[in-house]
């Protein structure tokens, strides 16, 4: 089946959903989702949205904390552009309905690890949540926005692929993962906004939806990929076996939450004098030294200090998830770990979210737009998903609707059903083990080119299987994440430093001048 739109975006997170309202005015969309259109890692996110929205904060100390956390790797226009347009974008949500936490001087403010002052707007600990329920509430009812859930991305239609000239983006072929069918969705203009690679690694915080997917299409497609080297590990990750990827929000840190051994001795003051509220990168590196040092399973996060009251009101959904576990955060510190958390490279676009393939943008964690530098400051992840989701509608509105090509259906004719899927689980498994074993919080040379020799073996195990054999979902995930990991492990290969998030102890000191690790694709005759 062949349907036609004028702009297709691929995920239903923060950047799909804000994308889809802005342009349903006047376009009409197609929105994908994997699953349904709330099961998203925005919807996770507990935090909030990093804005100066208080007098006594400024545009410049925003941008200064912001490029302090990256290692002073970013893009100087591209966090200007984003931190100025950040009023704004939560002016946006808040005539949306999103209903923010208040307290008796207005909106209530956080402050996160990183930050110099009160800038984080949010909905209790639950900001993600929030704002998904009341974007998706008018997606749904947006005559213009229609919406495919249980439908996941293949490959991007490019005139490469089609043998044509112009190099334009012309929509993208898609699975309905309940009926089997690959559909062909045709639009002049394709969206991606399919969030990062969490699921790449063996420990997470993000939803099972986080496997590179916009990444992997957009590098098959011939666009260029940066500093994906620069994963975010959380610090604080609920450790329990009954709990699934439980993040613990960076705001019970800020909100004076102090990170001790075993025996109760608090040990971030001595790995950096901003102690707890230090950036996620050295807490996460100072609490895995901790681990490993003593062979603990685990650190705590005691917040116990604060009244009941105090702690009822802001982090009500952290406090009940910990009570089905057994643990009081009143009274009782909160057993946590590192987890990987954040994507900070991606698709290198522009400040329009354009990438280098004309029709085709990239919004929120799948880009790489140069605002997080080699580290993502806390809240900033949200603001970045609004500003470019707004970024990238402007571009496409200002443009003429467009003229597709004849698309080709997708040809499943030499493919047969697979007869062994056990070995996609096994792949899986066996990518996120040595992801984490070797391309984890602090590298070596020596890992790192063992997990490439891995991820060769792998790659050309999953083609074989792709080529030969009807898609699945698995298939499709599985596919993009060891793209992903490749891409990974290049870009850490060639950093020889150690800078915000990249920890080698073969290269400890950091270079004077910082540079993106940058990747292009020689795009083949057959791809």
């Amino acid at each position: 089946m062949t349907l036609r739109f004028d702009v297709l975006i691929i995920g239903s997170g923060l950047a799909g959903q804000a994308a889809a309202l802005r342009l349903a005015e006047t376009r009409k969309v197609a929105l994908i989702s994997k699953r349904a259109l709330e099961d998203s890692a925005s919807t996770w996110a507990q935090g909030g949205i990093a804005a100066v929205l208080d007098s006594r904060d400024s545009i410049e100390a925003h941008i200064r904390d912001t490029i302090t956390a990256g290692a002073f790797l970013n893009d100087p226009l591209a966090t200007r552009f984003v931190v100025e347009n950040g009023r704004r974008a939560v002016d946006w949500l808040i005539e949306q309905g999103v209903p923010f936490t208040r307290d008796e001087a207005g909106y209530h403010l956080a402050r996160e690890g990183g930050h110099s002052a009160r800038r984080v707007i949010h909905v209790a600990d639950a900001t993600g949540l929030a704002v998904q329920t009341t974007l998706t509430s008018k997606v749904r009812q947006h005559a213009n926005i229609s919406t495919f859930e249980q439908h996941i991305a293949v490959d991007l239609i490019t005139s490469h692929k089609l043998g044509l000239s112009d190099g334009r983006c012309h929509g993208a072929y898609v699975l309905d993962t309940g009926s089997g069918e690959v559909l062909t969705l045709g639009a002049p203009h394709t969206v991606i906004a399919t969030g990062g690679a969490g699921k790449v690694y063996l420990y997470t915080t993000n939803p099972d939806t986080s496997t590179g997917d916009g990444i992997a299409m957009a590098w098959r497609a011939g666009c260029r990929v940066a500093n994906m080297e620069f994963i975010q590990f959380h610090p604080t990750c609920l450790y329990h076996p009954q709990a699934k990827s439980f993040l613990i929000s960076e705001a019970v840190r800020g909100e004076g939450g102090r990170l001790l051994l075993p025996d109760g001795t608090r040990f971030m003051p001595t790995h950096d004098p901003r102690a707890e509220l230090a950036p996620r990168d050295v807490v996460a590196r100072a609490i895995d030294f901790e681990m490993k040092k003593s062979g603990l399973d685990c650190v705590y996060l005691d917040i116990s200090h604060k009244p009941a009251a105090f702690l009822g009101a802001h982090f009500p959904n952290i406090q009940a998830r910990c009570l089905e576990l057994g643990i009081d955060i009143t009274r009782q510190p909160i057993p946590v770990v590192p987890a990987a958390h954040y994507t900070c490279g991606g698709v290198v676009t522009d400040l329009r979210a354009r990438t280098d393939v004309p029709g085709l943008y990239v919004a929120g964690e799948a880009s790489c737009t140069g605002l997080h530098g080699a580290n993502r400051l806390a809240s900033n992840s949200l603001l970045e998903c609004l500003v470019f989701a707004d970024a990238a509608a402007t571009d496409i509105l200002e443009q003429p609707a467009g003229e597709l090509p004849e698309l080709p259906p997708w040809d499943a004719s030499r493919v047969s059903d697979p007869d062994e899927e056990i070995v996609i689980a096994h792949n899986w498994y066996e990518l996120r083990r040595f992801m984490w074993d070797y391309v984890g919080i602090v590298r070596t040379t020596k890992r790192l080119q063992r997990a490439q020799n891995r991820i060769r073996l792998l790659m050309r195990e999953i083609d074989d299987f792709y080529s030969l054999f009807h898609v699945s979902h698995d298939l499709i995930e599985l596919r993009n994440l060891v793209v992903t990991a490749d891409l990974i492990i290049r870009c850490a290969l060639q950093r020889r430093e150690s800078r915000g998030l990249h920890s080698s102890r073969n290269y400890p000191e950091t270079l004077p001048r910082a540079r993106n690790t940058v990747l292009k694709r020689r795009l083949r005759p057959d791809r």
